[in-house]
């Protein structure tokens, strides 16, 4: 009989992908290394742009939206972004899901081969909303809809904006999915920090050498800020059984440009923790 790492290959998990900006491509690296071991991924539920990986990964199209991703630089990935001005968001976000949707094509949610759920947040009502059907880039649309940044989106009249402000690690939605074990992605963990560590946020460390931020700077630290926090009490009220932590200095919210280099250290950090938990 197998015992250690080869017992778990084929072992059926369900994967929590976190909101984080930019840091959220880290996420592709966690799932090549989860593969590359052999574990079974049934289901996956995501938050901004842990819903974007999320969503590409479970149409199948990972690989393609990689290839794509990685050979983009700063001033092609800016080129991608139309203004919003005058409306309520700086961009409208319309030419750059036009871009991913050439990768990915549009599948129904309910069609996909594994079972996914996009997290994103109705506005009017002010509660969280679980995406399970309908086209997918609606979805994956609402779930990044970062307020003040991107316009918000319209679902089934619905007024959706990013997922990340209730729910930026959705646990809950993913347990229901039914996998054996749960896999979730923090993306709000600090260097060095130990494992199911809750220190209060004034214990954090304080970045040194700049008071002085731009709007877009100040706008994605204030919801990295809420959004920590909002992970840190999801973590403890249900803890996972493995937690692959990205560090929340790996880029800035907003360089989206440096995707290669975050999937590397999104797989380092899954392989660490892999190694740990004896995978």
């Amino acid at each position: 009989m197998a015992t250690g790492p080869e017992a778990r290959r084929g072992e059926k998990v369900a994967l929590v992908l976190g909101a984080g900006g930019a840091r959220g491509f880290a996420q592709i690296g966690v799932i090549e290394a989860l593969e590359a071991r052999g574990l079974d991924i049934v289901a996956v539920s995501g938050s901004s742009s842990g819903a974007l990986v999320g969503g590409i990964y479970a149409a199948g199209k990972l690989a393609e939206f990689r290839e794509r991703l990685v050979r983009l630089d700063r001033n092609q990935f800016l080129r991608l972004l139309d203004p919003g001005f005058r409306l309520a968001g700086l961009l409208r976000g319309e030419r750059l899901v036009a871009a991913m949707r050439e990768v990915v094509g549009n599948p129904r949610i309910e069609e996909l081969p594994m079972l996914f759920t996009a997290i994103a947040v109705d506005l009017q009502r002010q509660r969280v909303v679980w995406l399970r059907s309908g086209p997918l880039w609606d979805a994956l649309r609402a779930s990044f809809a970062i307020p003040g940044l991107f316009t918000p989106h319209e679902v089934d009249g619905r007024l959706l904006v990013d997922g990340g402000l209730l729910a930026p690690l959705p646990i809950t939605a993913t347990r229901l999915a039914g996998a054996h074990r749960l896999v979730a992605v923090d993306m709000h963990s600090w260097p060095d920090r130990p494992p199911g560590d809750l220190l209060q946020p004034e214990d954090d460390p304080v970045p040194r050498g700049r008071t002085r931020m731009g709007l877009v700077e100040l706008m994605s630290r204030s919801l990295d800020t809420m959004q920590a926090q909002i992970a840190r009490v999801e973590l403890a009220l249900d803890p996972p059984e493995l937690v692959v932590r990205i560090p929340r200095d790996a880029c800035q919210f907003y360089e989206f440009w440096r995707a290669a280099e975050l999937i590397e250290i999104g797989r380092a950090e899954a392989e660490k923790a892999l190694d740990a938990a004896g995978y």
